[in-house]
């Protein structure tokens, strides 16, 4: 990831990918599991469906608990946005319509494998990250920078569970 200067307000993205020795089908299984996508990153530490739902469709919505050595814990509710077995899983933070962040798995058929890429997007809506460029707006680009560096991170490391829980005989 290079650096971008980019703003909140510009609605920063973040992208990463991998192959996985599966079809998109198993891969399905696992990213549309939400319940199972805690402790996959050091950030995520629970999720649970919400109103007695136990799996994913368009305008479900589950808990997510997280927790960050410099944001304390806190707790997100998002709604499915996208849900198509096999294909793509998205999700939106908060409102919907005005959303903290976007978060998707988009799955592609590949080399007799799948193709998983994991994006997500900051904002339009506020979030934790925007306390604190209120607090530092002088520092806003250097706050976004650093925190989808940290979102990097963490999906490459839940991209890799992924891969080993699908690729399991």
């Amino acid at each position: 990831m290079e650096w971008t200067g980019a703003r909140y307000a510009d609605k920063p993205t973040v992208e990463v990918r991998t192959w996985i020795d599966a079809t998109p089908d198993r891969v399905w299984a696992i990213v549309s599991d939400v319940e199972r996508m805690a402790g996959m990153s050091t950030e995520l530490q629970s999720v649970e469906w919400l109103d007695g739902v136990t799996a994913p469709a368009v305008g479900r919505k589950f808990l997510g608990r997280s927790r960050h050595e410099s944001f304390g814990e806190w707790s997100t509710t998002s709604e499915v946005v996208d849900c198509e077995p096999g294909r793509v899983f998205g999700w939106a933070v908060g409102d919907a319509a005005e959303p903290s962040a976007i978060w998707r798995f988009v799955l592609r058929p590949k080399d007799d494998g799948t193709e998983l890429t994991q994006w997500m997007q900051l904002g339009p809506g506020r979030s934790g990250l925007s306390f604190a460029i209120d607090r530092m707006p002088d520092k806003e680009q250097k706050i976004v920078f650093v925190r989808l560096r940290e979102f990097e991170r963490n999906m490459t490391a839940t991209l890799a569970h992924i891969k080993g829980a699908a690729e399991q005989r």
